[in-house]
């Protein structure tokens, strides 16, 4: 397993797990958010370059398809992420607001957006956590090498 994978897959799996008990924890305060964010050109702006900038940093670094499930949806994550800040970034704030608002249905889907948020850091993080990273399996390596070398 590459040990960006590892890393990418604790870091977002914690994140998303946080994030997603933040949000059903103060449900109402994270819809009015939202919405807020939505109709405020400033914020989108600020929004947007911040998620382009994460979802760059996580396709350059890390764009792989294959190797199994937790690699690709790092990947996919990644691409999610920079699709957003373009969204963010290049939709006018009534454009923004009738995608995220109304197509999405965000307060309509509340719950499912952030079960599926839940559900993808709980796997992200027991599979990034359960990985061995280079460094844990060159010391056992080592020490093997040791152990036998001494006999």
């Amino acid at each position: 397993m590459l040990g960006r994978t590892t890393f990418l897959s604790r870091l977002l799996g914690l994140y998303s797990i946080l994030v997603s008990l933040s949000m059903i924890t103060h449900k109402q305060a994270t819809i009015e958010t939202v919405t807020a964010l939505v109709h405020n050109p400033p914020v989108l702006l600020v929004s947007g370059i911040m998620a382009l900038a994460a979802g760059l940093a996580i396709i350059l670094g890390h764009n792989v398809w294959s190797g199994g499930a937790q690699p690709v949806i790092v990947t996919l994550i990644g691409w999610t992420t920079l699709i957003k800040g373009l969204l963010l970034l290049f939709l006018t704030p009534e454009a923004a607001a009738g995608f995220f608002l109304g197509q999405l249905q965000y307060e309509q889907r509340f719950y499912w957006y952030v079960g599926v948020s839940f559900l993808l850091g709980v796997y992200l993080t027991y599979s990034g956590l359960s990985q061995r990273t280079g460094s844990q399996s060159n010391q056992k390596m080592a020490r093997a090498m040791a152990s036998a070398a001494s006999r």
